[in-house]
């Protein structure tokens, strides 16, 4: 269905290929899922299936590729649309209407396709991937998952020979992103749909991959089974981890086949209690000594935040306190954007109170050299913040607008993310370095309270490792964090306590292992896997094994 013969892609003024040489062939039926660092050239590939690279953006192709038959050198990006859907890594810049119906019909109204069949796939979509209930919603107003799965639902209507999707679950819950990956998983043994899927988050995907293609950092392709490969790829998901580090065999890819694997071991940690068990001082037993006597940074009290009649959050509260690492769970649409964006100020409360800073002031109001002092928010797609044409300009009008010394933005800047050419186009970074760039603009001005909203959207393990570091080495500056986020793995390994919100109310509060270990829903990989203990992490995990092994 889809083959690359030979393929090397290089774009203009690049001092190297984006993909080098590339011998690739995906079968009708099949789900390859493609891993790879950030900025390895994985959304090269995927465009290229749809005549997107080189038609769109330039750069030289040598080679071929064919989709189904068709050489996208002389088929261009529409002369595909039959047969090729794509939702991009941004579902928002393929939007083109006002409302979810009217997305769902758009494509099928540009292929001219008769209305009576429109309107039953829009309804078999609509209860494919749970979108009824917001039919007639406003694409403005969705949350960022259910625009995610509107973004999906578009493009399947259209009933594509080969759906590409670019990190398909970076912005859902995993409830929603289980549903759309059964619902995915329907598509290709049902319909034989042929399926290629770039994912940082592989804990929720690879169990379903029939092959796995790995993109090399000097833009070389390897591909073949999944288990094979992921035995050395430079990236894996958690329980891999494990299994490559307790030198399991074969390599579990699911939670079902590890558990399987240590039942042994599993009957070994039992006895031990959380309390005994490695790194489970760790994050939150180090900071809660510090935080229980201090004022907080941020109290919200009996909070209500109304769109209209309806309660985005409701009769919340909670404070945030110095050297705490917050976690925001919960369902897509559950509130957490908005508490985030009234804390900072964007929006006000409707009833109940919000105050951050060392005065415990209302942020919504305050003018803003004022409140970049007391609160600041990292929103969801950071490179929104970023204007200016270098990383130098960017940090110097940084300095300028925070009213702090020349050079400040830079330092924190090589401190988060160290050897960034000053000369870079912040559109030319990786993800988690444009990520580090607006954490050192918001952290110029110092303030005590710090909002993160989906902060790893993008990121791939290595690269959360990173940011992980980094905001230890902030807590442990003092600074309070919220983060609003669905990867229950930057959770388990960085927050100190997990708030869950479901339809705008705070339904728990807690230490990071006491909620999550009980929720089904929001428990990391390895949690599952040594069920009842309360590791959360590798390793701990690793730990507490070498630990029972040594008696």
């Amino acid at each position: 269905m889809i083959h690359f013969n030979d393929v090397t892609i290089t774009y203009p003024e690049a001092p190297a290929p984006a993909l080098s040489n590339v011998d690739l062939t995906i079968e009708e039926g099949e789900l390859a899922l493609l891993v790879g660092r950030t900025g390895c050239g994985k959304s090269t590939l995927l465009r290229a299936v749809n005549g997107l690279v080189p038609h769109f953006t330039g750069g030289l192709l040598t080679g071929a590729v064919t989709v189904d038959g068709r050489d996208t050198r002389t088929h261009p990006p529409r002369e595909l649309a039959d047969i090729v859907g794509m939702v991009p890594q941004d579902p928002m810049s393929g939007f083109v209407t006002d409302t979810v119906e009217e997305e769902l019909a758009y494509g099928m109204e540009a292929l001219g396709i008769a209305p009576q069949t429109m309107r039953r796939r829009v309804e078999d979509i609509l209860d494919l991937l749970g979108l009824a209930e917001i039919r007639d919603r406003s694409i403005l107003s969705l949350s960022g998952g259910q625009r995610q799965r509107t973004a999906i639902g578009s493009v399947l209507t259209t009933n594509p020979s080969v759906l590409v999707l670019d990190e398909p679950t970076s912005a859902l819950d995993p409830g929603a992103a289980e549903e759309v990956l059964a619902a995915i998983q329907r598509l290709v043994f049902d319909l034989g749909l042929t399926v290629l899927m770039a994912e940082h988050r592989l804990e929720r995907v690879v169990q379903y991959a029939d092959r796995l293609v790995v993109i090399e950092n000097d833009g070389a392709v390897v591909h073949g089974e999944p288990a094979l490969l992921l035995a050395s790829a430079p990236v894996a998901p958690p329980v891999v981890e494990l299994g490559r580090r307790i030198g399991l065999n074969p390599l579990p890819l699911s939670v079902r086949d590890a558990r399987r694997a240590t039942a042994a071991i599993r009957r070994e940690l039992a006895p031990q209690s959380s309390a005994d068990a490695p790194g489970q001082n760790s994050p939150t037993s180090l900071a809660q000594s510090r935080q229980d006597h201090q004022r907080p940074v941020g109290t919200v009290k009996h909070l209500s935040v109304l769109y209209g009649k309806f309660a985005a959050v409701a009769d919340l509260s909670t404070e945030i306190r110095p050297g705490e690492i917050v976690a925001l769970m919960g369902r897509n649409g559950a509130g957490k954007s908005t508490l985030l964006n009234t804390l900072v100020g964007l929006r006000k409360a409707d009833l109940g109170s919000v105050t951050v800073g060392p005065d415990n002031e209302d942020p919504f109001g305050m003018p803003g050299s004022e409140l970049l002092n007391r609160v600041g928010l990292v929103p969801q797609e950071a490179g929104d913040m970023l204007y200016a044409q270098t990383v130098a300009d960017e940090c110097a009008a940084a300095d300028r607008d925070a009213r702090t010394a020349p050079g400040t933005v830079r330092a924190l800047l090589e401190r988060f993310a160290p050897g960034i050419d000053d000369n870079t186009h912040p559109r030319d970074l990786s993800e988690g370095q444009r990520l580090c760039l607006v954490l050192a603009i918001v952290l110029s001005a110092q303030p005590p309270l710090l909002l993160l909203d989906e902060p790893t959207r993008g990121l791939d393990y290595p690269g959360k490792r990173n940011f992980t570091a980094v905001l230890q080495q902030l807590a442990e500056d003092g600074h309070g964090i919220v983060m609003a986020t669905h990867d229950v793995e930057l959770v388990a390994s960085t927050a100190t306590r997990v708030l869950i919100v479901a339809d705008g109310e705070l339904v728990a509060d807690g230490p990071t292992a006491e909620v999550v270990v009980s929720s089904p829903m929001f428990a990391p990989q390895i949690s599952k896997v040594l069920r009842p203990t309360s590791l959360l992490t590798v390793d701990q995990a690793v730990a507490a094994i070498d630990l029972v092994q040594a008696r």
